[in-house]
Formats: structure tokens, C-alpha cells, sequence
């Protein structure tokens, strides 16, 4: 139940999955394959030894293989999404993606399965020989009432979790808001009067999962598409027929009257503004139809502003989002090593959820989100998808109800440990780089794209309009429309394009550049020149003029280059040194280098500066500084020159009181090892290893930058610039769209900081 308002083009998402290596997923190894000697220890014959100790105690599967962190993610394709049977090679994609969301939101390794069968019992008999592979089984996109066969068959054939999403995680989510809906209006699960419109996989679980948590079996109606389901029905299957009760109702419209709580799991618009009018005081609506609900929120409140409304789309508030369950409900489950995901533990993770709503959003998620997610409410009963809290609340909820019910097989003995555990096992800057997309749709900038005419630049401008992210402003020449035509943009016109030649701008630019340099030796038909002929001018001073709040450039020429042209026209902010940070992303950790961009050889002062700046960015991207000035020498040792402003800049730091951890002189390998730091320099004021690496000059930054990028096979983002007076960011010739989009949405970020700060002196 996660569709999004998210809009792509066909291309776009095409080249998405085909570029670099195709697909979304890869396998690396987690050991050292330098040499022999570490060949004959991961293969012949030094497995031998774990082979043998599995052989005799096959639970020491999970201490030396990677059974214990892997799920398999197995489908035949038979109901893809909202797309239908497209066959078993055609869901890959989707399975693929699954394995992805998996990583990201709960670390859990995941391997895509795709069975080429139709036929129940052959596709029982593919899965329930793999038990051996993986810690568990998530099944998915596989067509009612097989689905049903399939997970019941597979949950009392394997002795590791089977979990069918479709069903139990929309379940799951589901209870979770009906929890806080029916908080919100003091009803009692045991009294609510409920409607279930679908009588498909989801439709069934949900109606069993919420009679598990409380409400009467004849306190709900389920409906299909031939009306109610009652008892006397001569066309109903077993699953259909468990939930059919004395009524004589038969159409949904008789059903909702005087119901406390529709959840809809069917098709779009089947419920009116008279069958919501006709509803009790308060209703409870779970518009879930993908992609378009029953009945819109919108449209629900005109006919009951007292309503309580979810829906499974992003664009509105409450979204019933899968994500918010299954990648936690596995975390939890694999870490007691549970032999199956019972109610008792979706009961857990749904209660979980609904508590975790309760508390106090954090104020990232809050940003994030526009203010729409301050408190908890009518229009949050539901955690958002990003909130940092899911992992911990979720995860440790699910693996405590495992081991009281009995399924786990590694029972924890310090819960408060775990949970520490699981805070540490996730790197939060990916997170609030996940947040910055949705603050960036709740706060949308105009953002000038200089190099407008470049396909790369046009895709990603295409992408931050159809996200939602904010108005692009394209600077180029009129064949830009036809540029955006061959891309598939159906009304080209749509865009807005400024043209440096003949746009009625350019005067205003001139002028703007020329009062600027005019005491300094240039000339304003040398100005003039500059303007029509390179786009960095003209748009620069578009930003400075205010005509937009950010610029993205970069794509056809060095950095430096660009660089210099934008602060032609661009002041640095005042008392502050423009400097570049480039984020070095990994799965568990994320280290930030500076300077990438601007100064050869900063100054004491200016080092001090890099580092508060860098300090307050880290912040930002939900990391508690810990800075190391770096440089080849460790406190001195070998001694060396050129360190004497490194020291400058901790003397400084250490008069201002600075509020971060810092420390320096320190080598690279030292700063990032915090064993050798505690081992060697136990002096050291870090308390872990450091996260900003303040790097002695622009060529020792800029080549560890462009050698992580090269060679170190994790995400490296940037540069990103800091300390100009408007928001400009300059992307690497070598930018994909996705790169560019992100800068976007970024710089779109930081004018809107600017001008809250701005807002808040104001005030003051």
C-alpha cells in the first residue's frame, strides 16, 4: 500500500534500472580476497572446518554463514503490483526492489527469487527446499486464494519465518492506525462496527488480524464485488466463507450504514459522500485501493469533516505504507532466530507502530514533512515512513514477542543492549537524505539549471518537476522545447526557459554584475559579453536578482571553472569562507571531507571555520560531529611542516568552546580507527572515530574525494558548498540525473534554511 505521487517518465525509469550495472542489486564479499592465504581460508580447504562444525551442530549455521541475516523474497509473478499476471521474469524488477528496501530500512541482506510455476504445489515445493539458504521467506505479488495455500503450507512445512507482505504487512499497518483512530475517538476495538470492501489476500488478512486484536467476528461485514459476504452464500470459497455473518445486508451501501470503520482494499471511487454521511459519528475510512482510494480524503471530509482518513498514497496524510513493517518485523524476527512470524508478533509490531505515533515526532521527520507531522492526530495516527525510530521500536517489539510466545530460538538476554544495537546498525544521514526529498516536496524552491541544453541536465530537471521538488528554471536556447520533446515531455511549454541572448533578464543582469565590478577594471561590454555567451553569468545573477532561490551548474566544465564564475557574481556570506564537503555514505557510517572545493591552503582561522560549518552540516544529516584536523603526521610524529596552522585552528577551536568534538594533528588511518586512537593516543579528545575529516589543502581533499568516488564502491555525494550568500551547487562533470536531482533537492533545502533564519532575525 505505498504508491506515490512521485511522477517519472518511462525513460527515465528505464535508464534508472539499466545504467551502470543493470538492476538494483549486487553481491560483495564481507571478508578480505587479497590473497592466497585468504582464498584458502574463505574456500578450500579452510571451509572444511565450518563445514564440519555445521554437519554436528546445524545451528552454528548462523555464526559462520549468512543464513542468519538473509531473506529470500520469492514470487511467481502472478500479481505484480497493481499490474496483474505478467509472469515470473517480469516481477524481477519488482522482487529486486524489495531487496533493496530491505538493506535500506532494516539492513537485512535479501536475494530475489522468482519460480516459474503457476501451479501452488509446485511453487510450495521450489520454496520449501531452500530452507536451508536463508533465515526466512518473504512471499510476494502471488495471486489469491494461491497465496493463502502457499504461505499456510510453506508456515507448517519450514522451520524459518514465511511472511507474505501483500497480506500480513498492509494487516499489520492497518491495525496500527485503527489502534490510534479508535484512540482518537474513545471507542473500544471490542465495540467498533466494521465494513472490509475486498475480499482479497490483504482484505482477509486484515479482517483476521484486527478480530485477533479485539474486534467481534459479528461486528464485521466483508464485501466482494457480488456485495456482502453472508451466511448462505452458495458462491463463496473457504477463506471468503470464514468471514460471512447473519445480515440482511447485501449491498455495500446497506453495509456502511451506522459502521464505526471502513477499510477498503478494492477498486477506486465504489464508495459516495452518501455512504460516508450515512456512517456513524466519527468514522474511521482506510481508503487502500491502489492507485486511487474508494473515496478520496478530500472528498470524505466534505461529507464528514468529523472523519478520521487513511489512504495508501503519499500525497495524504495517514499513508498505510508497507515499509513502516516488513524490513523491521524481519529485523526483529531473524535477530531471535524465530521459527515463524505469528500474531503475536504482527500484534507487536502494530502496536509498536501505534505508540510510536503517540510520542513526540522528531524535529527532522517534522522539517521534513512541512509541519504536517508535528503531533500526533486525525491527521497522523500512522509513523512516517522515515521516521529515525522505526528500526529500534518496531524490530525490538517483534523479537520480544517472539521470545515470550515461544518461536525463538536465541532468546535476548539484555533488551536495553539490543536495542542500542539496533540504533547503531543503521547509518541515519541515509535517512535524512530521505527526508530531504519529502522537505524539499513540502517546501518547493525554484532552482535555475544552468547548463539547460545538456540531456543529462534536462533529465534531471524533468524528474524535480515531476516529483514535486520545486520549479525548474532551465537557461538555454529555444530548441530546449524540442530537446524536452525527444525526452517524452508532452507539453514542453510547460517548462520555463530563460534564454541569455534575448531573454528581457539580461539587462538587469548586466547591470547587476557591472555595478558590482565596474571600480575593479571591467568594462560592461565586457560584462555583456560574459552574459550572452555563458550561462553560469546569467544564471548566477538570476539568483542573485532573486529571480529563483537556487542554481545547479557543473555538468560541461572543470569545478574550478565554475566556481570561478559564480563567485564573479555571487558574494561568499558574510565572516564566512566558502568551502566544499563531499559525503562519503556507507552502509553503517558516514564521514564527511573538507575542503573539496575552494582554498589551497586554508589558514588557522579558516580551518576553525571549515570545521564549525562542517560541524553544523553534520548536524543537518543527523550526525554528532567528531572532527580530525588531518594531515601525514600523527601529534607530530614524523615531524614535518606545514602542520603549524592544523594546530592553529584547535588552539582557536579550544578558546571558542567549541561545541563538538575535535582533535588534530591526526593521519587519516588514526582518525577513523578509534582502537588505535584509544591504543596509541589515549589523550585523544574523540570518543569515537571521527566523521569530518577537516583535510590539510584543496589537493589532499580533492584527490582522496575523487579516489573514494573511483574506487571505494560506496556512495560519495558532492561537493557540496557551503558559504555562499545564495545556494549554488556544483556537480561533477562526470553528474548522473539522480546526482543532479539530489543537489536540486538539496540546494532547494538550504535557500529554504536561509530563509527561516532570515525569518527568525527578523522576529528577534
Amino acid at each position: 500500500m505505498s504508491e506515490s505521487n512521485v511522477k517519472y517518465t518511462e525513460a527515465e525509469a528505464l535508464e534508472f534500472h539499466a545504467r551502470g550495472r543493470p538492476g538494483k542489486v549486487e553481491i560483495i564479499a564481507t571478508k578480505p580476497m587479497a590473497t592466497q592465504r585468504d582464498l584458502a581460508l574463505a574456500y578450500s580447504p579452510g571451509v572444511a572446518v565450518p563445514v564440519r562444525a555445521i554437519a554436528e551442530n546445524p545451528g552454528c549455521a548462523y555464526d559462520y554463514t549468512a543464513k542468519g541475516n538473509l531473506v529470500a523474497v520469492i514470487s511467481n509473478g502472478t500479481a505484480i503490483l497493481g499490474l496483474g499476471n505478467l509472469g515470473a521474469l517480469a516481477s524481477k524488477p519488482v522482487m529486486e526492489g524489495k531487496a533493496v528496501l530491505f538493506k535500506r530500512f532494516a539492513d537485512v541482506d535479501s536475494i530475489d527469487i522468482e519460480v516459474k510455476t503457476e501451479d501452488a504445489q509446485r511453487f510450495i515445493d521450489c520454496v520449501e527446499l531452500l530452507e536451508p539458504s536463508f533465515g526466512g521467506i518473504n512471499l510476494e505479488d502471488i495471486a489469491a486464494p494461491d497465496c493463502f495455500i502457499i504461505e499456510q503450507t510453506l508456515r507448517e512445512k519450514m522451520n524459518i519465518p514465511v511472511f507474505h507482505d501483500d497480506q500480513h504487512g498492509t494487516a499489520i499497518i492497518t491495525a496500527a492506525g485503527l489502534i490510534n483512530a479508535c484512540h482518537l475517538t474513545g471507542r473500544k476495538m471490542s465495540d467498533v462496527k466494521v465494513v472490509v470492501n475486498g475480499a482479497g489476500a490483504a482484505a482477509i488478512a486484515c479482517t483476521e488480524l484486527i478480530k485477533a486484536m479485539g474486534v467481534r467476528g459479528d461486528n464485521v461485514i466483508m464485501c466482494d464485488r457480488k456485495g456482502v459476504i453472508y451466511k448462505g452464500r452458495t458462491d463463496l470459497d473457504q477463506w471468503k466463507s470464514a468471514h460471512a455473518v447473519e445480515t440482511d445486508r447485501r449491498d455495500l451501501a446497506q453495509a456502511l450504514k451506522g459502521a464505526d470503520v471502513f477499510l477498503g482494499l478494492s477498486a477506486a471511487n465504489v464508495v459516495s459522500k452518501d455512504m460516508v454521511k450515512s456512517m456513524a459519528k466519527e468514522p474511521i475510512i482506510f481508503a487502500m485501493a491502489n492507485p486511487d482510494p474508494e473515496i478520496t480524503p478530500p472528498d470524505a471530509k466534505a461529507a464528514r469533516p468529523d472523519a478520521i482518513v487513511a489512504t495508501g498514497r503519499s500525497d495524504y496524510p495517514n499513508q498505510v505504507n508497507n515499509v513502516l513493517g516488513f524490513p523491521f518485523i524481519f529485523r526483529g524476527a531473524l535477530d531471535v532466530r524465530a521459527t515463524a512470524i505469528n500474531d503475536e508478533m504482527k500484534i507487536a509490531a502494530a502496536e509498536a507502530l501505534a505508540e510510536l505515533a503517540r510520542e513526540p515526532v522528531p524535529e527532522e521527520v517534522a522539517a521534513a514533512y512541512g509541519g504536517r507531522a508535528h503531533s500526533f492526530g486525525r491527521d497522523y495516527i500512522i509513523p512516517a515512513p522515515f521516521d529515525p525510530r522505526l528500526m529500534e521500536t518496531v524490530s525490538a517489539a517483534v523479537a520480544e514477542a517472539a521470545v515470550k510466545s515461544g518461536v525463538a530460538q536465541k532468546p535476548i538476554a539484555n533488551m536495553e543492549a539490543y536495542r542500542q544495537q539496533l540504533r547503531g546498525r543503521l547509518n541515519p544521514t541515509v535517512s535524512v537524505m530521505s527526508l530531504a526529498y519529502e522537505n524539499a516536496k513540502q517546501n518547493p524552491k525554484r532552482v535555475l539549471f544552468a547548463e539547460g541544453e545538456e540531456p543529462n541536465v534536462l533529465r534531471a530537471a524533468i524528474a524535480f518537476k515531476e516529483a514535486g521538488y520545486g520549479t525548474p528554471v532551465l537557461v538555454g536556447r529555444e530548441e530546449v522545447y524540442d530537446l524536452l520533446k525527444e525526452l517524452g515531455v508532452e507539453n514542453p511549454k510547460e517548462f520555463e526557459v530563460l534564454n541569455s541572448r534575448n531573454s528581457p533578464l539580461v539587462g538587469r543582469a548586466v547591470d547587476y554584475i557591472y555595478a558590482k565590478h565596474q571600480r575593479h577594471g571591467m568594462l560592461r561590454r565586457e560584462v555583456e559579453r560574459l552574459v550572452n555567451q555563458d550561462r553560469n553569468y546569467f544564471a548566477a545573477a538570476m539568483l542573485a536578482l532573486g529571480e529563483a532561490d537556487a542554481m545547479i551548474t557543473g555538468t560541461t566544465r572543470p569545478f574550478s571553472q565554475s566556481l570561478r564564475q559564480v563567485r564573479l557574481v555571487i558574494d561568499d556570506e558574510p565572516e564566512a569562507t566558502p568551502f566544499g564537503v563531499t559525503v562519503v555514505v556507507g552502509r553503517n557510517h558516514t564521514v564527511l571531507v573538507a575542503d573539496t572545493a575552494v582554498t589551497e591552503r586554508p589558514t588557522a582561522e579558516q580551518y576553525a571555520a571549515i570545521a564549525m560549518r562542517s560541524s553544523a552540516f553534520a548536524r543537518r544529516m543527523g550526525l554528532e560531529p567528531r572532527v580530525a584536523f588531518t594531515s601525514y603526521t600523527t601529534f607530530g610524529n614524523p615531524p614535518g611542516v606545514h602542520i603549524e596552522e592544523l594546530r592553529g585552528a584547535v588552539e582557536l577551536l579550544t578558546g571558542f568552546h567549541a561545541d563538538f568534538e575535535f582533535e588534530g594533528e591526526m593521519a587519516p588511518d588514526v582518525a577513523l580507527n578509534y582502537d588505535m586512537q584509544k591504543r596509541f593516543y589515549p589523550f585523544t579528545r574523540l570518543s569515537g572515530p571521527a566523521n569530518i575529516l577537516v583535510m590539510p589543502g584543496l589537493q589532499s581533499a580533492s584527490i582522496s574525494a575523487k579516489l573514494l568516488r573511483e574506487l571505494g564502491g560506496e556512495s560519495v555525494l558532492g561537493p557540496y558548498m557551503l558559504g555562499l550568500e545564495h545556494p549554488v551547487q556544483i556537480a561533477p562533470m562526470t553528474a548522473s540525473a539522480s546526482d543532479l536531482v539530489m543537489l536540486a533537492v538539496l540546494a532547494g533545502g538550504d535557500a529554504h534554511a536561509k530563509a527561516q533564519r532570515k525569518k527568525a532575525r527578523a522576529r528577534r
